[in-house]
């Protein structure tokens, strides 16, 4: 029991730091000051679980009681800041650790919630909502439209990836560790082949603006 939950708060520790380097980055991008680039990487790091802390009554949240949050998000925003010309280069840097950073909160928002004993609807919403709330306010920051609101595939690999860890808790004799990785790997796997052929949900244009 120790060391699954050391398992998933370092899954925890780990979905912080890369959804603070998509936030520090997209901000460094839109050219905010320092203390700008700081606010938005640790709103995007805490700010789903924070969510998802005050509907499960896991009060104060972790997010804001445990210092070891805002500590790898002002590391990571460091990393973002200092080796900034590094991350411009990588290919779309902002939308791979936003994938990654999608797919570890979904794992663990749908965790947290099984673990205060929610039942299966409120662990996959808590995990969707774990892994998006976060990019939902810095998108509202940074005066864009939020993803989960345009056509992409992006709430929608988050809420396979909690459906597959709430519903792996039914398989008998496979590890939850076992779960947690695959729905990491498909939730991932997903959004970035999302981006890369362009699969898109379908959209409703109405023709009769044209």
């Amino acid at each position: 029991m120790i060391k699954l939950q050391e398992f998933y708060f370092f899954l925890d520790m780990t979905g912080t730091f890369v959804f603070a380097i998509s936030g520090a980055t997209a901000a460094r991008q839109r050219g905010l000051d320092l203390f700008g680039i700081l606010v938005i990487a640790f709103t995007v790091a805490c700010g789903g679980g924070i969510i998802r802390d005050l509907c499960i009554g896991s009060i104060p949240p972790a997010g804001l009681a445990n210092w070891r949050y805002l500590l790898v998000s002002l590391f990571a925003s460091g990393l973002a800041i200092g080796f900034f010309p590094i991350v411009q280069r990588m290919n779309r840097p902002v939308l791979f650790f936003d994938a990654l950073g999608l797919s570890l909160f979904a794992v663990t928002g749908a965790q947290k919630s099984l673990a205060y004993g929610h039942n299966i609807q409120v662990a996959i919403l808590l995990g969707v909502v774990t892994a998006v709330g976060g990019g939902v306010l810095r998108d509202v920051l940074l005066n864009r439209v939020p993803v989960i609101l345009q056509k992409e595939i992006y709430a929608l690999a988050a809420l396979i990836a909690s459906s597959i860890v709430v519903f792996g808790t039914f398989i008998p004799d496979v590890s939850t560790d076992f779960i947690s990785i695959i729905a990491l790997v498909i939730c991932c796997s997903l959004r970035l082949l999302s981006l890369y052929y362009k699969w898109n949900l379908p959209n409703f244009i109405d023709s009769s603006k044209d």
